[in-house]
């Protein structure tokens, strides 16, 4: 568990990413903040500010950019006291692969995978040479599942998981943890964005963003690589690798559609 310095936060402007400055910030870290857009972000940095006395500033930046994610990189690998960083900053997309904008599944992939790889890179040197810090990936429950509509997301998914398992053995005993976050359904503007109503009675049991923020940094504390929030969402994560496969794919199936049947 790292000790409160600074935080920087990938798509803080709501959500996880805003729970966890929020959770991050009454704990006495700094932060740096980041999202794509800026009224959004300055009023979280004003409400922290005044109500934790904490230092907190943001950056605007399009992470599927290479010259915005370059310009991020840059602010963390200049920040001499990063404590926690957290890659949070994620979308998803509601068309089968071959009829969505493949420039759309590309900056899902920029953004989902090269920016936390990228700005792990950028943490690490700093966080090494001091001998302590966290980096937390917040992947999905989803990258353990298959889902058609939802390829380019449950892919990148795997992958950030995986390459947050794999850093983490890489950095034992350097005094760096690397952390996979994988929620299930959150209560986020995540559904919203993609056109999804959400008043029903299936969106009421989804999980708060804060009790999802509270579960990682105890699994944090633990030193539990792979934090899956929720009982439930544990077995979504495990029953996949004990049921036979034609199982899963029709799992699948079944999932995608229910949400074409979503308004």
């Amino acid at each position: 568990m790292t000790q409160p310095g600074t935080a920087c936060i990938t798509g803080a402007s709501a959500g996880i990413g805003a729970a966890f400055a929020r959770r991050l910030a009454r704990d006495g870290y700094d932060l740096i903040l980041h999202g794509r857009r800026e009224p959004q972000l300055k009023t979280l940095c004003e409400e922290l500010q005044r109500a934790h006395h904490v230092s907190a500033e943001y950056v605007c930046a399009e992470l599927s950019s290479p010259d915005d994610l370059h310009r991020l990189e840059e602010r963390v690998r200049a920040e001499p006291a990063l404590a926690l960083l957290v890659n949070n900053a994620g979308f998803g997309t509601r068309g089968r692969f071959g009829e969505e904008d493949i420039n759309l599944q590309d900056a899902m992939i920029q953004t989902h995978i090269t920016a936390p790889v990228r700005l792990t890179y950028a943490a690490l040197p700093g966080m090494l040479s001091r001998k302590t810090g966290a980096i937390i990936n917040v992947s999905s429950v989803a990258g353990f599942l298959v889902s058609p509509g939802s390829v380019i997301y449950c892919a990148t998914k795997a992958a950030l998981t995986s390459f947050s398992e794999s850093l983490n053995l890489e950095l034992r005993g350097t005094g760096v943890c690397v952390q996979a976050l994988c929620p299930g359904f959150t209560r986020s503007e995540f559904h919203q964005r993609l056109g999804i109503d959400t008043s029903g009675d299936f969106f009421r049991h989804f999980m708060d963003a804060g009790d999802v923020v509270d579960a990682s940094m105890r699994c944090l504390r633990r030193g539990r690589v792979v934090c899956i929030p929720g009982l439930k969402y544990k077995f979504a994560a495990i029953a996949p690798r004990f049921l036979p496969r034609r199982v899963v794919y029709g799992l699948g199936n079944l999932y995608q559609k229910m949400r074409r049947n979503s308004p």
